[in-house]
């Protein structure tokens, strides 16, 4: 399916863009700044003017693929995009997209999923060439400039993300997945140890509580036990 682009300079949100529009029906909106750019539980994402990807697609809602799956694939396939050669990018569960820097991990972008009628409307938030200093996070903001990596125009990598977004039955499998079975975690309200990722997207951990199976909707503020 090839979508049409749109482009702006400056919009409130290009996720908010496309909510407001219906009309616009399957297509894909990209934009120079957003001025009022939010990433998930509400946080806000700052979306400086050319310093990052910010940009937004309505698509039919793809079959036959788990809910906690799509975003995570959705990212995956950003991954490939910005980093072809599988040299630093990685996805933080449920659906961050991360590296590690100098034995730290540290955050590049996120993804908001919506269903909206029979749109799946997916916005991406990556950081290309400037990240913004929010030092109380647990994970710190990147960029892609930050790990030594290129980035190209941003049209020519919106319309390579576009067309595996297309495609989100494809199984992509990501660099590398934190935390990984093993690693000591904490969220908001608990803490564990991590078993692995389930086939459909969940994250499986043992806590005080027993073996528990979350989903991206039950916590925030997911990091590593220091």
């Amino acid at each position: 399916m090839d979508l049409p682009l749109i482009r702006l300079a400056e919009v409130d949100s290009t996720q908010a863009f496309l909510r407001r529009n219906p009309q616009l029906g399957f297509c894909a909106v990209l934009a120079d700044r957003q001025t009022e750019g939010r990433g998930r539980q509400g946080n806000r994402w700052e979306s400086a003017s050319g310093a990052g990807l910010w940009m937004s697609v309505a698509l039919p809602s793809p079959s036959g693929v788990a809910p906690g799956l799509v975003l995570q694939r959705a990212m995956i396939a950003a991954a490939r995009v910005l980093d072809p050669e599988g040299r630093a990018l990685g996805l933080k569960w449920p659906n961050d997209l991360v590296a590690w820097r100098d034995g730290r991990l540290v955050k590049l972008g996120g993804i908001l999923g919506e269903q909206v009628g029979g749109r799946l409307i997916l916005g991406l938030g990556v950081n290309l060439t400037w990240a913004p200093a929010i030092p109380d996070r647990a994970i710190l903001p990147a960029s892609l400039v930050d790990l030594e990596l290129s980035s190209g125009p941003t049209p020519d990598l919106a319309f390579c993300i576009i067309r595996y977004w297309t495609n989100l039955a494809q199984d992509l499998q990501p660099l590398f997945r934190w935390p990984e079975a093993g690693s000591p975690i904490h969220w908001e309200g608990g803490q564990g140890t991590c078993l692995g990722w389930e086939p459909d997207g969940r994250l499986k951990v043992a806590s005080a509580e027993g073996i528990r199976r979350l989903s991206a909707g039950d916590v925030s503020g997911l990091g590593r036990e220091l």
